[in-house]
């Protein structure tokens, strides 16, 4: 399996499935992080910024437009090892967040809000992956033969 590491998309086929209404109800986005070194921004600004740190401020900004979209996080955490696998380089942190379609994804992603804040992003980012997923339609029956 080959992973590349992205900061936008690269593929026009998958885009144009990207943009298609996707799967029922919520989605719920994976992003596998890895940080640069040293904040670089596309306009040339110089900062003292490292790569997390940019991408903090970009993080902390995107929770009030996640809200505007329906959506919200789920969970954050540093990757601190890997317990099966095998990998060049770890990514340095996952974020979930959950929205409650593909759409409202898009519509987000579009809006001049988050255009705004994602220099950040950019800047703090050497590359992610974004995985969408969704709960099973038989969930239920897991989490119940599971014990809730």
């Amino acid at each position: 399996m080959k992973v590349v590491n992205e900061l936008t998309p690269t593929d026009p086929e998958r885009m144009k499935q990207f943009m298609e209404p996707g799967p029922d109800g919520p989605i719920f986005m994976v992003n596998l992080l890895k940080f640069r070194d040293k904040a670089e921004y596309e306009d040339g600004r110089e900062t003292d910024l490292t790569g997390r740190e940019a991408y903090a401020i970009y993080g902390n900004a995107v929770m009030d437009v996640l809200k505007k979209f329906g959506g919200k996080p789920v969970f954050m955490g540093d990757v601190t090892f890997l317990a099966l696998g095998q990998v060049e380089e770890l990514w340095d942190e996952i974020a979930i967040a959950s929205y409650p379609s593909r759409a409202d994804m898009v519509r987000m992603s579009m809006s001049p809000e988050w255009q705004e804040i994602s220099v950040h992003r950019t800047a703090g980012l050497k590359g992610q992956l974004n995985i969408e997923t969704v709960v099973p339609s038989d969930f239920a029956n897991v989490a119940q033969a599971m014990g809730d």
